[in-house]
């Protein structure tokens, strides 16, 4: 999961800090998300699973789909 999330700022040439930004968080605790030292919050995982148009099963490294689950009618 860890370097999922890493993968996926590097991707998008984002900096920590734009993620810790957008996550209200600071540089430092976003830093141990990608390391793996501090377990990502539910709701962190949530934001950023919208963030990058993809699901929390593919963050938490469950399936390899990177699309979203289709929304529910």
């Amino acid at each position: 999961m860890y370097r999922r999330i890493r993968d996926l700022r590097e991707d998008n040439d984002l900096f920590q800090k734009d993620l810790a930004n957008y996550l209200k968080c600071s540089q430092v605790s976003y830093s141990y998300y990608e390391l793996g030292k501090r377990d990502i919050p539910t709701d962190i995982l949530i934001r950023l699973a919208v963030f990058y148009h993809t699901s929390t099963d593919y963050l938490l490294g469950l399936t390899d789909v990177r699309e979203p689950y289709p929304k529910a009618k």
